[in-house]
């Protein structure tokens, strides 16, 4: 059955961008030779039939704009070996949309999404788009004549061109010949020299990204050479030859579980083996009035939508290698739908680029009180000091979030990040990363009409988004609903009557909800047990431990969870505690005695995982911030979590929404340094990378294979990416084509944020390492730390503020404030102090009390009325500095999506930026506190975003007087301008 056309544009994923330009060249994108055949108004469309095995191949399309053809479309012609083609003229289209079917009812669309094709030669290989002949002849070599293999397997890119000139010859039109795929990370082309022996030759992939030998390029004879990682071997073997063909199939799937919600059949299954690498697998369904699907797909968990209601289902998956061969089918596993759902369809996310959208960033629980039905003190109350506060931990809630949306889009926001929403449990949980059932929203943070889905549809129907905090490292010491829950020892005695509840059956612990029997707690009999369970695996269950409790009862071994216990199963749960915060046991043991920390390479915790966080992308939330990525391998983020997410929200959401969802990760690096103690598997910027070697199967293995790997390539060997940077004063096209998927959150600006300049230093030493540093989260402070590892919020003052906030709104990255800062709030108290003090007393205090009153938004940065508490707060001076901030950032492409250079300025905290696009070409100079000169920028009429100032440059000079600590200057070339009205700073 063929699902309606919908458009497939993912985010580029990223690349390894060599650094060096080739002489005075222009790197462009061009068609390689056979492309140019069918280049213009057409488009040959080469299909790989070895994983599908059907009795014939059709396409179905529509050019871009225009009608689709009748299904199930023309009929494809076979081409070579494993492919088929049909060459379809485009009229004035630019590419088209296709499908592919068996014209029985069989179809490959590209998991919903349809395949969005150019014009040229296109392939299409197992959901891959690429742009080669794959039949067409290299040749052999000839007199005078020179074959050059040259590998990728370090680069990542998707095609390769030779860039060449015979010895004593001319050079290639750029880009130069579009070289033929030979084997695995390797592309080969063998060329004519007439009478030369000899060629010089760069290579780049198409789009930008070259490789010229650091700018001398590379001197190649005749007959065979390879080119791998700057190195040419002549007289070479063929690099090809050497390996065998790949004809053994991965192993059939196994485990293979099938579980209907609704109209929705959610999938799992244990990941395949394979001689290589197992590459994918193919889902097939059947049942229903569609006849047979099959959906290809990258993890081992996948959720089919849509599907008829009360209808019985039945699946089998097969692996996928990287040569197309196919494995048996697993068993089949059946599934029944119910009935569709009667709620209102999830929301979308807004799908816009996310540079554009500061983020502000509250901790939920602690922002504004809607509804003081829902707060809570917990088991901490009286202990932690909040109770003699009459401030409960759980206090602010979604509805408190809504009403004061105006305030935060007053303020010029358009992002909010909050703190994870799913049910918590442990004795001080208000910030969300104590989660116990995934699957469900702490009701501690919902209301009658403030539900989750309100909040997200609330912020979106005022152009806001919504950043949910996501844990996949850990779950709560008690376990995590539907995955594990723990028995613990306990006697209901006169020491721990107090303690343990007794157990009810039915009743299930919400957060919310008192315990009716005791009118008191909130419920823990379901984690107690006074008899041992069947199947318990805790050492000396029951026994005393030989210790004593504060109040002096004695305690039993199983009474409190623990990683060495033998509570949790090894499948399921690590055991043992972090001993190296920078070595492979970060990934590996608890970090907390209330963190147990998930087996993240097992396949039944990542699926229940995925199908968790599944929910919430439905729910159309626009990007996910990580908790503790960097202690879950990159391995297993790269294989399963990241594409998981991209491919349920291109599912849900279609491929723009998808190409935009914004993940961050916090890969904590408590260090001044690029790179974290040398320990390259512990530094943010390695998260935003694809892997570049196949590892074991085994998630598992596989994660110590990468760990080795890398730590013996240490950070000399680490990618690096032009992406953020100009070449001189042109934009470039960022090659995404070996991103991850997760961007990062700026640790090291973050921790040198004590001095902007400083921060503003080491954010540029970092950034040839980041994939795309444009797409970094910049903040001072935040719920866990201050600069340079402080346990403070920070205190630098107004005018550091005002100069540190001027940095981050022009900079390169996305700027975020923690929720507070613009008015300075609770600036030198110590963050976290747990239960050992009142929260009134720390960073996490309850901000409510200065957003009391009303304020309605007349747009972002402005305020159409305000009365009470909170039209004091927004007249605060930071808070006029942070509105015109964000109106010059919002009114400047270059400042949002723009990459930067320093080169040609002198001066402090000066740069230059500029973004093109279709349409736009936005150059802005810019210098903070101090004075600049720029040299050799454009010519033209420069205009300053800040006072107005309009400047003439007629010989690629600008000289800029200091304009003061806080303040900053924005000249534009063409600019409109001044932006805004005159505030404390900016004047």
């Amino acid at each position: 059955m063929r699902r309606s056309p919908t458009r497939r544009l993912l985010r580029p994923l990223a690349a390894l961008a060599v650094a060096g330009t080739l002489l005075s060249l222009t790197p462009a994108t061009a068609p390689t030779a056979e492309a140019a055949v069918a280049a213009g108004n057409t488009a040959t469309v080469f299909y790989f039939t070895k994983t599908r095995n059907w009795a014939q191949y059709d396409l179905h399309y529509a050019p871009d704009g225009g009608a689709w053809t009748a299904v199930p479309g023309v009929a494809m012609e076979a081409a070579c070996t494993d492919w088929v083609k049909r060459t379809v003229d485009l009229g004035s289209a630019n590419g088209l949309q296709a499908t592919f079917n068996n014209g029985s009812g069989t179809w490959d669309n590209n998991g919903g999404a349809n395949y969005a094709l150019g014009t040229g030669t296109v392939t299409v290989k197992d959901g891959v788009v690429a742009h080669s002949d794959p039949c067409a002849d290299t040749g052999t070599p000839a007199p005078n004549s020179a074959t050059v293999y040259y590998s990728t397997e370090a680069l990542g890119w998707s095609t390769a061109n030779i860039h060449y000139a015979p010895a004593g010859g001319s050079w290639t039109t750029v880009p130069g010949v579009g070289m033929q795929a030979a084997c695995a990370g390797w592309w080969k082309q063998t060329i004519g020299l007439g009478s030369a022996t000899s060629l010089r030759a760069a290579f780049n992939n198409g789009n930008g990204t070259w490789d010229n030998n650091n700018g001398a390029d590379y001197a190649i004879p005749t007959g065979t050479s390879t080119v791998k990682n700057r190195t040419v071997t002549a007289n070479a073997q063929d690099p090809c030859a050497a390996a065998p063909p790949d004809t053994q199939a991965p192993t059939a799937p196994t485990g293979l579980t099938a579980r209907a919600d609704g109209v929705s059949v959610v999938l799992s299954w244990q990941p395949s083996t394979d001689d290589r690498a197992v590459t994918g697998y193919q889902v097939v369904r059947t049942g229903g009035s569609g006849g047979s699907v099959v959906t290809s797909v990258g993890s081992t968990v996948f959720t089919d939508t849509g599907l008829a209601e009360n209808t019985a289902y039945a699946y089998t998956v097969r692996a996928v290698d990287a040569a197309g061969n196919v494995s048996a089918a697993s068993a089949s596993a059946q599934a029944t739908t119910g009935v569709k759902p009667a709620d209102p369809a999830p929301g979308s996310p807004l799908g816009t680029d996310p540079r554009k959208d500061p983020i502000y960033f509250v901790l939920t629980a602690r922002f504004y009180d809607g509804d003081a039905t829902n707060n809570r003190g917990g088991s901490q109350h009286v202990k932690s000091g909040n109770a003699a506060q009459d401030d409960p931990m759980f206090r602010g809630d979604f509805k408190g979030l809504v009403e004061k949306l105006d305030y935060i889009k007053a303020l010029g926001f358009s992002a909010v990040w909050i703190t994870p929403v799913v049910l918590n449990r442990s004795d001080y949980d208000y910030h969300g990363y104590h989660g116990w059932d995934f699957y469900k929203v702490d009701p501690r943070l919902e209301s009658a009409g403030a539900s989750y889905q309100d909040l997200i549809d609330a912020a979106h129907a005022k152009g806001m988004k919504i950043y949910q905090d996501v844990v996949y490292n850990h779950s709560s010491r008690w376990g995590a609903k539907g995955l594990f829950t723990p028995t613990v020892y306990g006697v209901r005695d006169a020491q721990w009557s107090w303690y343990y509840d007794e157990k009810q059956p039915g009743f299930e612990y919400d957060g919310l909800t008192v315990d009716p029997k005791t009118g008191k707690s909130y419920y823990n009999g379901d984690l107690w047990s006074t008899a041992e369970p069947a199947g318990n695996t805790c050492l000396n269950w029951g026994k005393p431990t030989g210790g004593k409790s504060a109040e002096g009862y004695t305690l039993y071994n199983c009474q409190w969870p623990s990683p060495t216990s033998g509570m949790f199963p090894k499948a399921l749960y690590h055991q043992c505690w972090i001993g190296n915060w920078e070595g492979e046991d970060a990934r590996s043991c608890w970090l907390h005695e209330d963190l147990a920390d998930f087996n993240t390479e097992n396949a039944t915790v990542q699926g229940y995982l995925i199908g968790a966080y599944d929910k919430y992308i439905d729910m159309g939330v626009d990007g996910f911030r990580v908790d503790t990525a960097v202690h879950i391998p990159r391995t297993t983020w790269n294989r399963r979590f990241l594409p998981a997410i991209q491919e349920r929200v291109a599912q849900r959401h279609g491929a723009e929404a998808a190409q935009n969802f914004f993940v961050f990760g916090e890969v904590a690096a408590f260090v001044n340094d690029k790179w974290n103690r040398g320990s390259v598997n512990h530094s943010a910027q390695f998260f935003t990378w694809k892997e570049r070697k196949e590892y074991d199967a085994d998630d598992a293995k596989a994660s110590l294979e990468m760990y080795a790997y890398e730590q013996g390539l240490g950070p000399a060997g680490q990618p690096t990416s032009t992406n953020a940077f100009l070449q001189g004063n042109s934009y470039h096209t960022p090659d995404h084509s070996r991103f991850s998927g997760m961007n990062i959150i700026d640790m090291r600006m973050h921790m040198n944020f004590g001095d902007a300049q400083n921060a503003f230093s080491n954010g540029k030493d970092s950034d040839d390492s980041v994939n795309d540093a444009t797409y970094n989260v910049v903040y001072v402070d935040s719920h866990d730390y201050g600069p340079n590892k402080s346990s403070e919020r920070y205190a630098g003052g107004t005018d550091a503020w005002a100069e540190n906030m001027s940095l981050m709104w022009t900079f390169r990255g996305i700027p975020t404030l923690y929720y507070g800062s613009e008015i300075e709030f609770q600036a030198g108290k110590k963050i976290d102090c747990g239960p050992t003090c009142p929260l009134a007393t720390t960073g996490r205090a309850y901000y409510g009390d200065h957003l009391a009153g009303s304020v309605t938004a007349a747009g972002f940065s402005k305020v159409a009325s305000a009365s009470g508490a909170v039209a004091t707060t927004l007249d605060q001076p930071l808070v006029k500095h942070l509105q015109r901030l964000n109106q010059i950032r919002r009114a400047v492409p270059a400042l949002q999506m723009g990459q930067y250079s320093t080169e040609g300025i002198s001066g402090g905290m000066a740069f230059k930026r500029r973004y093109t696009a279709a349409g736009t070409d936005s150059f802005a100079l810019v210098t903070v506190s101090g004075g600049a000169t720029y040299t050799g920028i454009p010519n033209g009429t420069y205009v300053d975003a800040v006072t107005g100032d309009v400047r003439t440059v007629t010989n690629g000079s600008l000289t800029v007087a200091a304009p003061g600590k806080g303040n900053l200057r924005v000249y534009v070339l063409g600019g409109t301008g001044k932006v805004g009205a005159d505030g404390p700073y900016l004047r």
